[in-house]
């Protein structure tokens, strides 16, 4: 399941960097990953009343909060692969079960 999902956000943040010329270097990948967090803490300030609305409804809110969830999705599965991670063996060792492949 994870080498999937690797890929195919692989394949899309490549397409998307060359598309934008975008080098994605090693300090890229954390750095990357920083700015989604920083953008799924900012819709959660705004889903939990911490953070201004800027007009935005309670499903704009959510899909929001979803978006920016599978951005950091994307982005943690890339920093791994970037670094060589083994992230099925890191779950199974932190979260005792190992994820299904296929």
């Amino acid at each position: 399941m994870l080498s999937g999902l690797i890929q195919q956000f692989e394949k899309a943040s490549t397409t998307y960097a060359i598309a934008h010329s975008v080098e994605r270097d090693d300090d890229w990948f954390v750095l990357k990953l920083q700015e989604e967090m920083g953008e799924l803490t900012q819709i959660w300030n705004r889903k939990t009343g911490r953070g201004r609305r800027k007009g935005m409804t309670d499903e704009e809110v959510a899909l929001a909060l979803a978006d920016e969830t599978a951005d950091v999705l994307g982005h943690i599965l890339l920093f791994a692969h970037r670094n060589g991670l083994d992230l099925a063996a890191a779950v199974e060792r932190k979260w005792r079960f190992r994820p299904e492949e296929g």
